[in-house]
């Protein structure tokens, strides 16, 4: 979009004097009618990761309310090909702004503050569907956001989406539903994303979310992780809690993050990471996540890996 500097006619001396005026103009205050232009640009959503949107927040590129209507705006236009998404967060915009005017307000941002996260369509998530891939499900809305929802949204992400799963989450090789019928592989449309958290990898492989939870009971996050080019954890069991998922075999179900890089996983992973009393397996994560040592529990136990700015570290 072009810009323009309106002046009235003027003859030849008065518009050589006007020169320093105009200089000034440029080099001083860089047209701040043509900058405005670039704020209501297009954002360029492609691998965006977590330091990067962060870094824009600061820098004052854009908010989180931007950055959420891009998404929209992209699932739109693109998740036709893929049906990687089930249902739309009606409130991500209002929370987007809440977090816009939080930031205004402290000038801090949370861990996660105005990142989009698509959630597994069998994770629990207050005021959205959660069906399992199931017709059974289909009219189930929880109340309540599960414990590690809780500790998400408490972090600053935005649910953008409920992502489409394998029903029950029951199928390694593909990812389709009585609910959402079949997600299709962003690379390649003729491809599947494995399963069953295929919705999630095929939602942050096709630039819908720039974080994702899935579940793993055998390969569910690993399999579409490796399917669309993504870093996924299978957590360890105890590690993250598990209440308020819907389950498929509880001596191997683990919830874990679905996401760009290796920092961005782990990011998450530190939020969701912590005992949880209604996941009575947590009770082993006491005193071994790094920072949150319990009394009682020897630092020897913490065995979470955790990043920092020189790469992956076992604490």
């Amino acid at each position: 979009m072009s810009c323009f500097l309106f002046m009235p006619e003027m003859g030849k001396n008065n518009f050589i004097k006007a020169i320093p005026v105009l200089l000034f103009l440029i080099f001083f205050t860089g047209f701040p009618g043509c900058r405005s232009t670039e704020s209501t640009g297009i954002i360029d959503l492609n691998e965006l990761t977590i330091s990067e949107i962060h870094r824009a927040y600061r820098d004052g590129l854009y908010n989180s309310r931007e950055l959420v209507e891009a998404y929209l705006a992209r699932i739109d236009k693109l998740d036709e090909q893929t049906n990687a998404l089930t249902v739309i967060n009606p409130a991500a915009l209002q929370i987007a702004g809440k977090l816009d005017d939080e930031y205004r307000r402290t000038g801090v941002l949370r861990p996660l503050h105005g990142i989009p996260l698509a959630v597994k369509d069998n994770i629990n998530t207050a005021g959205l569907p959660t069906t399992a891939g199931s017709l059974a499900l289909r009219d189930f809305i929880p109340g309540e956001d599960a414990f590690i929802i809780k500790r998400l949204v408490e972090a600053g992400a935005i649910i953008i989406a409920k992502s489409n799963m394998a029903e029950w989450a029951f199928s390694p090789m593909h990812t389709e539903s009585s609910t959402g019928g079949t997600t299709r592989n962003p690379y390649n449309t003729e491809h599947v994303p494995a399963g069953p958290s295929g919705g999630t990898a095929a939602a942050v492989a096709a630039n819908f979310a720039t974080v994702g939870l899935g579940t793993d009971t055998g390969n569910s996050i690993r399999g579409p992780s490796s399917h669309c080019a993504l870093v996924g954890f299978r957590t360890t069991m105890g590690l993250v809690s598990r209440s308020a998922v819907v389950p498929l075999y509880l001596r191997n179900d683990v919830v874990g993050p679905m996401c760009r890089t290796v920092e961005d996983a782990t990011r998450i992973l530190n939020v969701i990471a912590g005992y949880d009393p209604d996941d009575p397996l947590t009770e082993y994560s006491k005193g071994r996540i790094p920072g949150r040592q319990q009394p009682g529990h020897s630092a020897s136990y913490r065995t979470t890996c955790f990043y920092s700015a020189y790469g992956l570290y076992r604490g």
